[in-house]
């Protein structure tokens, strides 16, 4: 299909909607940290189920409460028509000019590593192919399940990618910090390269290299591709130390 957007097309709409979305979730903060301790109210009711069933595996139990949380806000927001397409983010919808991915990221403490400067995520959540830079190895190549454009009937719309991440802590469930991360749409990769995806710890896997990527290149003033929503500075200092590069943007905004 033929690109009928330019680069700066592209990044002054990826912009627009990060700055309506941080703004919306500065606004939802007070009900977002209240609804994500909501579980542990009812917790002994079904902690024993939670633990002895399938869909333990894999997930921590905040995972799935607080997904519920962060899309019922969205969607009783109504930013737009949500979409029914099998492949896209757990949350989907159209716009008047886009057609919009946001996932939810969230990571215990003690996998800090992989939340402070890059995130898992999946191909049906991003239209970034490229190549992936391996240490030691020739680069391999990647494929995103999802189109830089939709096509969408003839009246063609961009593809656009946000991740909120959430950093918790695994025994209170205090949340520690909450962002929300603009990722490049797909055409874009003659402007950010290889820089935007680093490899999983397994084959096959993939992480936004956020930190690498973090400002909007063709804007003026380049303005952040990161918005940090709520950061705790009164937590432990090690963890604070960890968080350097997130806390620095936070203390910028």
């Amino acid at each position: 299909m033929v690109n009928t957007f330019s680069k700066e097309q592209i990044e002054k709409l990826e912009n627009s909607y990060l700055e309506e979305f941080y703004h919306f979730l500065k606004y939802a903060q007070s009900r977002m940290l209240e609804g994500f301790q909501t579980g542990k109210k009812i917790k002994e009711d079904w902690i024993s189920k939670w633990q002895s069933g399938t869909d333990a595996k894999g997930i921590s139990s905040f995972d799935r409460g607080a997904e519920r949380i962060i899309y019922a806000l969205f969607n009783a927001q109504g930013f737009g028509q949500p979409n029914s397409s099998p492949i896209g983010s757990d949350l989907m919808f159209e716009t008047k000019d886009a057609f919009i991915h946001i996932d939810l990221k969230t990571v215990q403490t003690r996998n800090i590593g992989d939340y402070s400067t890059c995130i898992f995520i999946g191909d049906n959540q991003n239209s970034y192919s490229g190549k992936i830079e391996v240490q030691g190895k020739s680069p391999r190549n990647y494929e995103a399940a999802l189109p830089p454009i939709y096509k969408n009937s003839g009246d063609p719309k961009l593809c656009l990618t946000y991740f909120i991440t959430i950093l918790y802590e695994e025994k209170t469930l205090n949340i520690l910090n909450i962002n929300i991360l603009s990722m490049p749409n797909g055409l874009l990769n003659d402007e950010y390269g290889s820089a935007v995806l680093k490899a999983g710890k397994n084959p096959g896997k993939i992480r936004f290299n956020f930190s690498r990527v973090d400002k909007f290149k063709l804007l003026d003033k380049k303005p952040k591709r990161i918005k940090v929503v709520y950061f705790n500075e009164s937590m432990d200092k090690q963890l604070l130390k960890k968080l350097d590069y997130i806390h620095s943007i936070y203390k910028a905004q």
